[in-house]
């Protein structure tokens, strides 16, 4: 199993996180003449965000997208994209263009279509990722018992943007979602996985051991993401 790294306060812990990122993203610039950045949603990247924001880089050939998000507007208090863009693109990193993952289409499906063919036009490979954990183990939207899960854990299909129903009987997520494949994670530079508190690190732990069909954590060791997992215990 991947070290789990551990800090010993938050401040520390998002500023490796970022560090991490920015490094990755410097290694795009450098080599490629741009650099691609897809980002988790939620509110424990928000302190990793506001560090990265002001990272040394050139931002205007940075390309920042999400690795999944609901199917609503930007507008909508639930939208990644809205969370993502005031957490990050302020500062220098306001310079970044900015990829979204929802299309106003009529279907949950069709929108993820549009996005994968906007991503797979804008690159062919992820520089920096950042992933977070739900405490059930989903990442991206990868959640247990979807029908979808298997597919998007599928290490031998192309890089895609798939739909995620709405779970039935109380099941995660609430809604429709969208969602990039273990394929995209596959050709990262780098993956960092930020991970707070005894429990998420005991989910990890567990998941880690578990059936790469099924459990998204497994997938990612299996598949040989370039993982870094970055753990700290949280508020005390």
């Amino acid at each position: 199993m991947v070290e789990i790294e551990t800090f010993p306060t938050p401040e520390a812990w998002a500023g490796a996180c970022a560090g991490r990122l920015a490094d990755a993203l410097s290694e795009g610039l450098s080599q490629d003449g741009r650099a691609v950045l897809a980002g988790a949603g939620g509110s424990t990247p928000a302190p990793i965000y506001a560090r990265l924001s002001q990272a040394n880089l050139d931002w205007a050939r940075v390309c920042v997208t999400l690795v999944d998000e609901r199917h609503v507007a930007e507008d909508h208090p639930e939208s990644n994209a809205a969370l993502l863009k005031s957490a990050l693109m302020t500062g220098p990193a306001a310079a970044a263009r900015f990829l979204p993952l929802f299309h106003p289409a009529v279907t949950v499906d069709r929108a993820a279509a549009l996005a994968g063919r906007d991503l797979a036009a804008a690159t062919d490979r992820l520089d920096a990722v950042l992933l977070g954990m739900g405490e059930d183990g989903h990442i991206c939207s990868m959640f247990p018992q979807s029908p979808t899960l298997k597919t998007l854990l599928s290490p031998t299909l192309k890089p895609a943007i798939l739909g995620v129903p709405a779970g039935r009987d109380g099941l995660a997520p609430g809604r429709e979602r969208l969602s990039m494949n273990l394929a995209w994670l596959m050709t990262a530079r780098r993956v960092v996985l930020a991970l707070t508190g005894q429990q998420k690190r005991a989910v990890f732990e567990r998941d880690a051991a578990g059936d790469p069909k099924v459990t998204p954590i497994a997938a990612l060791l299996t598949a040989n993401v370039p993982l870094q997992v970055l753990w700290t215990e949280g508020p005390r």
